[in-house]
């Protein structure tokens, strides 16, 4: 299937391929509206995908690199899935889809496109957001720009993370 995406796009793919981990470099970099992160936490951040499948698509990512979910400890896995559920919280309320998909691909072969670092992804859906245009024309049709998806959310993440009790 082929996308109908804004000129941004074609930044990032004739970009030079980082041979870091982004998921690790991002969150110590001070430059959350260009790399696209909501919040953090102190085990785990979240943050839009930049090839989203709907409007309000993101990740939700540990701050340990690993490739494995089994390795996480206990307080790893408790703050990564707070946030978890802080993001379907936030975005059902300022998307209000009818339901959401979540879940990991875990490893390549599971069509993880960064598999050395695990993350769950959160995507918003609607009725009849599978419409004619995916079906017939083989074209997702987005109608929002990240940027303007990090405005929105960024803020919601900033007042629900300032207030919410701190994970172990």
């Amino acid at each position: 299937m082929e996308n109908l995406w804004a000129p941004w796009r074609g930044e990032f793919i004739n970009a030079e391929k980082r041979s870091d981990c982004i998921f690790c470099t991002f969150p110590a970099e001070d430059k959350d509206a260009q790399n696209l992160i909501l919040g953090r936490t102190e085990r785990s951040f979240a943050i839009l995908n930049k090839y989203p499948y709907n409007n309000g698509h993101l990740m939700v990512i540990p701050r340990r690199h690993t490739d494995d979910f089994t390795a996480l400890d206990q307080d790893e896995l408790l703050d990564l899935h707070v946030l978890l559920q802080l993001s379907v919280n936030l975005l059902r309320a300022e998307y209000k889809p009818q339901g959401f998909n979540v879940g990991m691909n875990i490893g390549a072969v599971s069509g993880a496109g960064i598999a050395g670092h695990i993350h769950h992804h959160v995507v918003p859906r609607w009725g009849g957001d599978t419409n004619f245009m995916p079906v017939l024309g083989s074209t997702k049709v987005m109608i929002e720009h990240l940027d303007d998806t990090w405005k929105k959310l960024r803020p919601r993440f900033d007042a629900a993370l300032s207030a919410a009790p701190r994970v172990r």
